[in-house]
């Protein structure tokens, strides 16, 4: 079962598995998303993407084109998350501000990665799996580890050689 909203907005040549869960967001041509994946409102996804399954992308998240996403990734976009404000009442959408990230071109996420708002992936980057990502990674650079490191500079697009 897919529960797509009719606010979403999908390219050409989208494939979305069962059991998605997609509303008001926007999602570039020929994307594959897979299966238990969520992508919330004023998020986007370019075009030519991978989300793997169990991932979640919540609102402010702005994903470029040739992204992968790996299997079970979450963003956050809440700093200071409660329940309810300071006088016992539930919040709403007024009662706190979105951290957008961004997820520039060709950056590769690896699985169970957990992404904190208010951050830029770089282009080209690579997340290993796992890390936990608290501030900027720059372009051509893998990090790793909680939290995330600088682990070494990817020599050019087609660098695929191990992380050592």
């Amino acid at each position: 079962m897919r529960k797509i909203s009719s606010d979403v907005q999908l390219g050409h040549g989208v494939k979305i598995s069962e059991f998605v869960n997609l509303y008001g967001c926007v999602v570039g041509d020929n994307t594959k998303i897979g299966p238990f994946v969520e992508i919330q409102k004023g998020s986007s996804i370019g075009a030519n993407c991978k989300i793997s399954s169990h991932t979640f992308i919540c609102e402010g998240v702005a994903i470029g084109d040739r992204v992968c996403v790996g299997h079970g990734v979450t963003f956050i976009n809440d700093k200071y998350p409660r329940a309810t404000t300071g006088i016992g009442q539930l919040k709403t959408d007024d009662d706190w501000v979105c951290q957008a990230t961004q997820v520039l071109q060709g950056a590769s996420i690896g699985s169970g990665a957990v992404l904190l708002g208010g951050i830029t992936i770089g282009k080209n980057a690579i997340i290993g799996a796992g890390s936990v990502v608290t501030k900027d990674v720059p372009d051509n650079t893998i990090v790793a580890g909680n939290p995330a490191q600088i682990l070494r500079q990817i020599k050019d697009e087609n660098d695929e050689s191990t992380i050592s």
